[in-house]
This record gives structure tokens, C-alpha cells and sequence, in this order.
């Protein structure tokens, strides 16, 4: 198949996700000192409060919401619910520092074909979710039925091709719960 058909808008990658937030100060705060963001340069042409982080290959964008009292806030953890996700090294230890730092969260476990995925799904300070896995023990196999990879090693623009040749990654594929839900 033509590029076009698998990228219509010629896509190189995920750029940021946006989050409005009650308090700019907190999330700054959550999102650099518990999930390891670094804050960086912002354009000064906006008239509004925001802050740009980034980190782990992907951008979060803070906006301070023009109304924070009148957001509601989850607190009800729910794995079927929006989120993002995060790939760690060591399960254990992310459930251990979640817990030395007082962070409520959920465990889930996902088997495939005999493959066990660990999940923890907790909030940020406005009730969004984020979910830290092991989610590179799942192959990532297309629906085409080509070879599968792993999710921390897929690269996704051998999805497109009808055989796939082993490649330079150069890529990386963040695990979600999509394969699950």
C-alpha cells in the first residue's frame, strides 16, 4: 500500500498532549518531581498561564484553567478511563515510591497468550490518568498479521510495508491499554 494510505497526513510522530489544570503550580510540580518531566522554554507571545514540559520522548503542555473551581475532579480510579502511559524498568519499584509518596493508585494485570503485562493507574492533581506498565512484554502485532514486535522495539513505519524486514529502530512505540480495552 501507498504511504498516503497508511499516513494520509504524512505524521512523523506524537508531539505533546495539552492538560488544563486547576492549580499550574501543583501539576508543574506532579508532573516534574513524580513522573520525571523537565520544564522548558515556552513561547512568550501567549497571553495565557501554561507551562511546557518534557520528557520520556513527549511533550506536556499545562494550561491553567480560566475557571479551576468550576472543574470537576475524578476520584474514582478507572482503567477503562482516558489516560497515558508510561513504560518503566521496574514495576516494583514504581509501586513502591508510589506508595512512599502517599499516591492512591490501582494494580491491573493484562494476559495475553500466556504474556503478563502489570499495570498501576493513579491521578495527576486535576484527575487525570496515568498509567505506568510493563507493557513492552506484549508483542505489538498488526492486524494484517505481519511479524510481531515488542512494543518498546516497534518500529511503526515497518507497519505499512507488506513485509517486514528487520530495520533500525527508530521509533519507539509507548505501550497503552489500547490492546486491552
Amino acid at each position: 500500500m501507498k504511504d498516503s494510505v497508511q499516513n494520509p497526513l504524512l505524521l512523523k510522530s506524537l508531539n505533546h498532549i495539552s492538560l488544563v489544570c486547576r492549580s499550574l503550580e501543583e501539576s508543574i510540580d506532579f508532573y516534574q518531581n513524580i513522573l520525571g518531566f523537565v520544564p522548558i522554554r515556552r513561547p512568550g507571545s501567549f497571553d495565557f498561564d501554561g507551562a511546557w514540559l518534557f520528557g520520556h520522548g513527549i511533550g506536556i503542555h499545562l494550561l491553567q484553567s480560566e475557571n479551576p473551581e468550576s472543574m470537576t475532579k475524578k476520584s474514582e480510579i478507572n482503567p477503562k478511563d482516558n489516560h497515558i502511559s508510561f513504560q518503566c524498568e521496574s514495576m516494583g519499584a514504581v509501586e513502591k515510591k508510589l506508595t512512599e509518596m502517599g499516591i492512591k493508585y490501582v494494580r491491573a494485570k493484562v494476559e495475553e497468550g500466556g504474556i503478563y503485562v502489570f499495570q498501576l493507574f493513579f491521578h495527576d492533581p486535576d484527575g487525570f490518568m496515568i498509567e505506568i506498565c510493563d507493557c513492552d512484554n506484549l508483542p505489538v502485532i498488526p492486524l494484517a498479521g505481519e511479524m510481531a514486535r515488542s512494543c518498546s522495539r516497534i518500529n511503526l513505519q515497518l507497519l505499512g510495508q507488506q513485509t517486514l524486514q528487520p530495520q533500525p529502530v527508530v521509533q519507539l512505540f509507548s505501550g497503552t491499554t489500547k490492546h486491552m480495552n
